[in-house]
């Protein structure tokens, strides 16, 4: 697969350019990847997108009509065009495997590599993860309020483009839904696809009575029929069981059958269609719905007692719409002087945006007895923790809070896992299939107050002492060039 290394922003280009004619562009350097607040105010985030990072990362580099364009533009200079040729990845990459559930200021990847490498990447792996895991996020919350009922991604129309659309999808199921109606997306990763009819289908024909009918002689197996086009409920849900006996007498009712609604007071129309199936002899008819869904919308409507079963969610989650961003920066932490690595920091008049310096790595801390997540750690790369031994925390924020772990009641992970290595794939990528069995043993490991929609509460998140020291270090130093 060919990814154009034209997806980038054009100061990248001229940065790696101007590095080039300074000599410095082969200077071995660290950046990291992380992110500063929870989307939709959430307690947390979903990583996702690295499947799709790997591939562009092993595939970048410019071809002869890249080349071409870029010299079109008048900025670039023929040498430094001949060198963009032979430009590829060579350095190493770490990261937070797909699902892994993070929090604020986390090292979620780590390159280091070549200086003109990591600014030439720095665009794109900065769209795809911030995207893909912003969807992720959303799907699982979305999860999370329905319980055990299926989830359908039904966004695809309401995309962002195609890329959106298609990863997406691929997101939803990282998130935990259970298929997408994007036939791409099905093909492309192994997904479930899902759906029926459309209003359309039910107007092709005469009555609505027809348009079942029909679909039942065509579709015997995915009996999802679409009952709101007329009336729900004087005639949709009528026709429904009327198709549902037919069926029943021919020995042709499927397992699973049901309807959908895409429209109304979507909980009194499903508890009514459901007394309706009921009577009728069909108490165990799905009852789907579509129509803006959130996790909000969701929630409140399983609050009012409706009787569905089965979600179609699509525009709300898709476009993540109440937090159309993930706001994951990418920033130089370190770099090489010769043989000494020099811990870089990105100072800031708003205290939130002043970066974490050096090589770094997070450990996270688990209960013993109960498998939860306690506390997550950034360190230096190297740092380790004794799990039989103490464990203080500190609040970077609020520095009088502080809360001892007892040593042997607690187990160390560390987040940070090979991907790259000197240009190299070394990461065994798993299935689609393993990484949603991984997500949901990841927010399994969630107390239930983080998962919470509205006013979660905030993991413990906080640096090593050795790492707090650096920072300091360096800010004490570069602040006293100013006074």
């Amino acid at each position: 697969m060919y990814t154009s290394a034209l997806l980038t922003d054009l100061y990248q280009l001229t940065m790696m350019q101007g590095l080039f004619f300074e000599g410095k562009h082969e200077q071995p350097c660290v950046f990291d990847r992380y992110y500063r607040d929870n989307p939709f105010k959430g307690g947390y985030s979903v990583v996702a997108g690295l499947e799709h990072l790997i591939d562009y990362v092993h595939h970048i580099h410019f071809n002869d009509e890249d080349l071409a364009y870029l010299k079109s533009t008048g900025i670039f200079q023929d040498s430094f065009l001949d060198y963009l040729k032979g430009v590829r990845f060579t350095g190493d990459i770490y990261a937070m495997p797909e699902g892994t559930v993070a929090f604020p200021q986390e090292v979620l990847l780590r390159v280091e590599t070549k200086k003109d490498e990591s600014l030439l990447l720095e665009t794109c792996m900065s769209m795809i993860m911030n995207h893909e895991s912003l969807i992720a996020t959303k799907a699982r919350r979305v999860r999370t309020v329905s319980g055990k009922d299926a989830l359908m991604e039904f966004g695809l129309r309401r995309a962002q483009g195609e890329s959106a659309g298609v990863y997406g999808a691929r997101s939803a199921m990282i998130g935990g839904f259970n298929g997408t109606s994007n036939v791409l997306a099905g093909a492309k990763f192994h997904i479930p696809v899902l759906g029926t009819m459309a209003h359309s289908w039910i107007m092709s024909f005469p009555t609505e009575l027809d348009a079942f009918r029909a679909y039942a002689r065509q579709y015997p197996n995915n009996m999802i029929l679409l009952a709101d086009t007329y009336n729900t409920l004087k005639q949709g849900v009528p026709d429904a069981i009327t198709i549902f006996r037919e069926m029943k007498a021919a020995g042709t009712l499927p397992k699973s059958y049901g309807i959908r609604l895409d429209s109304g007071d979507l909980a009194y129309l499903s508890k009514e269609a459901h007394k309706m199936f009921e009577a009728a002899g069909f108490g165990d008819a799905v009852i789907a719905a579509s129509n803006d869904l959130d996790e909000n919308l969701i929630a409140e409507l399983k609050l009012q007692g409706c009787v569905i079963n089965s979600w179609g969610v699509g525009t709300n989650l898709i476009t993540a719409k109440d937090s159309p961003s993930l706001g994951g920066v990418f920033k130089l932490v370190g770099q090489y002087d010769g043989q000494t690595f020099v811990p870089k920091i990105k100072m800031s008049d708003n205290a939130e945006k002043i970066s974490n310096p050096g090589r770094k790595n997070v450990l996270r801390i688990y209960d013993k007895t109960t498998g939860k997540m306690k506390a997550d750690i950034i360190i230096l790369e190297g740092e380790t923790i004794d799990p039989a031994q103490d464990l203080h925390l500190s609040s970077d924020k609020a520095p009088w809070r502080s809360r001892v772990i007892k040593g042997g009641t607690y187990t160390v992970r560390t987040m940070l896992v090979p991907i790259f290595h000197r240009g190299e794939l070394v990461y065994q990528m798993p299935s689609l299939q393993d990484i949603m069995a991984y997500a949901n043993t990841e927010i399994q490991s969630l107390w239930p107050e983080y998962l919470r929609l509205v006013n979660p509460e905030e993991m413990w998140v906080q640096r090593s002492s050795k790492l707090s020291a650096l920072r300091e270090q360096i800010l004490k130093a570069e602040s006293a060039h100013f006074f």
